[in-house]
């Protein structure tokens, strides 16, 4: 079975007046010396049974620490190079990237030491104008940030 996340890309229009989206860097080792290509918008697994819309939301507040109401933008079905299938929608909201707060997750760290440890799923936030966001999001959720173009500019 394909495996489903579903998150929010989250966009405001910043002071220079243009949009800007939120993207978070995920936590843990792996990824703590990547940056470019590395960033994503809060999304998360979809569980069995779970409403894709619910999960999506579930997920920004299990990632940033905020219940978010909508209205929510259908943004589509995106598969990753993976295989994992990405459901998004937009939604604007302005938020601070410096206050967000994640759920944990824990694994062994150092590999094959026994010693299980504790990291943030998210380690921070920021938010970047759609150039800047384009370099530093994960290469197949560049789809999700061209799919919210035509939507800005209702």
């Amino acid at each position: 079975m394909v495996k489903r996340s579903a998150g929010i890309l989250i966009y405001r229009f910043g002071t220079a007046g243009g949009p800007e989206v939120l993207l978070v860097h995920p936590g843990g080792p792996f990824w703590a010396r990547k940056d470019i290509g590395a960033w994503s918008i809060p999304k998360g697994n979809v569980e069995p049974g779970e409403d894709d819309l619910a999960a999506a939301r579930r997920e920004v507040h299990e990632e940033i620490g905020t219940r978010l109401d909508g209205p929510f933008q259908w943004l589509g079905e995106f598969r990753q190079p993976g295989g994992k299938i990405v459901v998004a929608w937009a939604a604007q909201a302005d938020i601070d990237a410096e206050s967000v707060v994640s759920n944990d997750f824990e694994m062994q760290w150092p590999p094959k030491s026994g010693l299980i440890q504790r990291f943030p799923e998210v380690d921070r936030a920021a938010w970047y104008n759609l150039t800047n966001a384009e370099e530093k999001i994960l290469i197949g959720q560049r789809p999700i940030l061209a799919a919210l173009k035509p939507l800005l500019s209702q």
